[in-house]
């Protein structure tokens, strides 16, 4: 079975309803296996097995259903946020000027005459017609097609509510007489046509962190080619080709820097201010800002394959996920509608057979039912709280897996920090050498390194580079084996070399003198990390290395604190060693996780989470693998070259761990928006219409009610791009 993701633009949604029905459609195609269909982003994500379903069989079921849809690809990438938004917004401008222009006389005319001519209910009727059919002709198109698939929608509730009003008025100018209300099939519908305008804007706006992304990279490159330069278009950018990128420009590509120096502001990608400095050797990211000299760099990856244009692939896909908090509103919008049909007739049928009211006071509060639901906001409140939030964490750079990490993100009340290249550089250096017996400095440290080239440790790489910049000539090494969480073994010129641990040497039944152990435990309180080297069987000497606390981490650690989060380390290193650096960025040593094996890191955090612990794992992403898969939300820390979603459900794109604290309170705020969205929108429906059936609703203000309540929940999901 060959499983694929389809991504599909559609046109037409407006509400909770569509979504259902196009979801249905697509789930109904043999071979779908999933399918998320998702409102704000007027997307939709579908799982396929493709030795069975056609891209094209997708398209015909969103189309069967009343929408319009097309794939997304790499060719055929959907339209810019701004451009679908500005398109949007001139139809609503131009639909709204013309609908106003049309409903001021008329309301006027209802509110001035209250016994109208028989000449002036034509005019209301002439001015009335447009606005109802014309105007209002995309509510009827997508009623019908709701209608042909035997579903109802927003716009079936609209257009039976004007049409009511509109025919009632028609039937009283021509044939019944007696009062006309075209005013309120008019109003109506320009009111929803008012708050259409003013989502768009609002949608617009939420739409911006993604497009500012999708803008980063320039359109065009210079191309070094035979010693000239030349402009291409940046689709014309092939793997090893050389590019030159002045100050002021944008980097085109990622690429390696092989000619100048210059200082370039990454922080639209990672979030981090501070420009950084690349010299030759050094990588550069796509979208990246050169802000100070000019360099040569080697194209690496491009187009498809770029940092940035995964970014933007991340936000999208976590974007048009669905949080679960979503599937009650769509369990209730499935229904929503039929049930809203329902209390219509049963107000229509007590205020004219129970209350004895007129026909026309019956109609006119049965209308108001159908006007003043709205199933708009329910479909809208949870997407574009997570539109803008992972927009927002995109600005920041926090990468979010989809919407579900931000709810699990939400009760995360233990934070675990690997301690090498996440609470520290990832950079030990070698800081002292001391023999322990009669061989020399030099000597010590040449064959320790030599033992160590093997080595992918990076305290095994820190040693060899050390004795490079000695200038240590380092012999070969035979019969390396590298032992894992201890060190390694090795016959460097004859000698039997035992390089590690404590613990190694004494697996390998090397004794440490009185000596030797005072000098461990003296220099590991000092903070330092300390490699034995035993000659053969006999301890030789002690490398102290020191990996300096990252310069946020102190700070990182105060605010997750102060979130009221317990932090906790985990490390191979000794206890003592870690219980250093834990005081120094204000850990207490009793949260300290210390001589923890690689793979028994997702067995600490297992042992928590037996204690009833939500717990959160921060680690390099590559390393940590099975720990961040066991915690409740793993959490990468990157240095903006790499998009480790693969491995974690947040990827941070720079190196500064206050980025942690910023994806949970980032991941609050988005919940806490959700949740006040839905609560929004279901205490209006079930405030809204019960007052519109007893009457104290017009028609009128229940559509600007209904128009205001859609505007009101993107509107509160703005708010998210001020809050962390």
């Amino acid at each position: 079975m060959s499983q694929q993701e389809i991504q599909l633009r559609i046109e037409g949604m407006t509400c909770a309803a569509c979504v259902a029905r196009v979801e249905r459609a697509l789930k109904r195609v043999p071979g779908v296996q999933e399918a998320v269909v998702n409102l704000a982003t007027e997307s939709a994500t579908v799982r396929a097995d493709l030795s069975a379903v056609q891209v094209e069989q997708l398209l015909e079921a969103v189309e069967s259903a009343g929408y319009t849809a097309q794939p997304v690809t790499e060719e055929s990438p959907a339209p810019l946020p701004s451009e679908r938004s500005e398109h949007e917004l001139q139809l609503a401008r131009r639909r709204l000027l013309v609908s106003a222009l049309l409903t001021l006389p008329v309301f006027v005319l209802s509110m001035a005459v209250h016994h109208p001519s028989y000449g002036l209910k034509l005019l209301q009727l002439a001015l009335t017609t447009p606005v109802q059919f014309v105007i209002g002709a995309p509510f009827y198109v997508k009623a019908w097609h709701a209608l042909r698939a035997r579903s109802a929608n927003m716009e079936t509730l609209i257009v039976l509510g004007t049409s009511v009003a509109y025919l009632y008025s028609l039937a009283a100018t021509f044939w019944i007489g007696g009062a006309v209300y075209y005013e309120t099939a008019a109003v109506i519908i320009t009111l929803i046509t008012f708050g259409k305008y003013l989502e768009a804007r609002a949608k617009g706006r939420a739409r911006q962190a993604i497009e500012r992304l999708m803008r980063l990279a320039p359109q065009e490159a210079i191309r070094i080619r035979n010693g000239s330069e030349e402009r291409v278009p940046i689709s014309a950018v092939q793997v090893g080709d050389l590019l030159r990128v002045r100050s002021g420009e944008a980097v085109p590509v990622d690429g390696e820097v092989i000619e100048g120096f210059a200082t370039v502001d990454e922080s639209m990608l990672t979030g981090e201010s501070v420009p950084v400095e690349k010299r030759v050797g050094d990588s550069v990211a796509a979208g990246t800002l050169n802000t100070d000299g000019v360099l040569v760099i080697r194209a690496q990856r491009v187009g498809a394959d770029t940092v940035l244009a995964q970014i933007v692939r991340a936000v999208e896909r976590a974007q048009a996920a669905k949080a679960p908090v979503q599937r009650l509103a769509d369990a209730v919008s499935a229904v929503f509608v039929p049930i809203v049909l329902l209390i219509a007739l049963v107000t229509f049928g007590v205020w004219l057979l129970i209350l004895k009211a007129d026909f026309t006071t019956a109609m006119i509060h049965a209308v108001g039912v159908l006007v003043i639901a709205c199933p708009c906001a329910l479909g809208l409140a949870t997407p574009t709280a997570v539109l803008v939030g992972t927009g927002r964490g995109a600005e920041l750079g926090v990468l979010v897996k989809d919407a579900e990490t931000l709810e699990r993100a939400r009760y995360v009340d233990t934070v675990i920090l690997d301690k090498t290249g996440t609470l520290t550089a990832g950079k030990p250096r070698v800081n002292r050498v001391e023999v322990l017996n009669n061989m020399a400095e030099e000597e010590l440290l040449r064959l320790t390194a030599a033992a160590e080239v093997g080595s992918t440790h990076p305290f095994g790489q820190a040693i060899v580079q050390f004795a490079q910049e000695q200038g240590v000539h380092l012999p070969p090494a035979n019969g390396f084996r590298a032992i894992a969480g201890g060190g390694v073994l090795a016959e460097v010129e004859g000698y039997r070399l035992t390089v590690g641990s404590a613990r190694l040497l004494n697996e390998e039944g090397i004794t440490l003198s009185p000596q030797a152990q005072e000098r461990v435990h003296t220099l590991q309180s000092q903070g330092y990390t300390t490699v034995l080297t035993a000659v053969d069987g006999k301890i030789a000497g002690i490398l102290a290395l020191r990996d300096e606390p990252h310069p946020t981490a102190r700070d990182a650690v105060a605010q997750l604190q102060a979130m009221g989060l317990e932090v906790w380390i985990v490390t191979g290193d000794q206890r003592v060693v870690a219980e250093a650096i834990a005081r120094e960025v204000g850990v207490p040593s009793e949260r300290v996780l210390a001589e923890v094996l690689p793979e028994s890191k997702a067995e600490a955090i297992d042992a928590l989470q037996r204690q009833g612990r939500k717990v959160a794992f921060v680690g390099d992403g590559i390393n940590d693998a099975p720990a961040l898969a066991q915690a409740d939300v793993g959490i990468a820390m990157g240095e903006g070259t790499d998009v480790a979603l693969e491995s974690a459900d947040i990827a941070l794109l720079g190196s500064d761990l206050r980025g942690v604290a910023t994806a949970l309170k980032l991941s609050h705020a988005t919940v806490r928006t959700i949740r006040q969205n839905l609560f929004f929108a279901f205490v209006y429906n079930v405030l809204g219409i019960p007052l519109a059936a007893m009457g104290y609703l017009s028609p009128m203000l229940a559509a600007l009610a209904m128009s205001l309540s859609s505007v009101s929940v993107v509107t509160n999901a703005l708010r998210l791009r001020r809050a962390v």
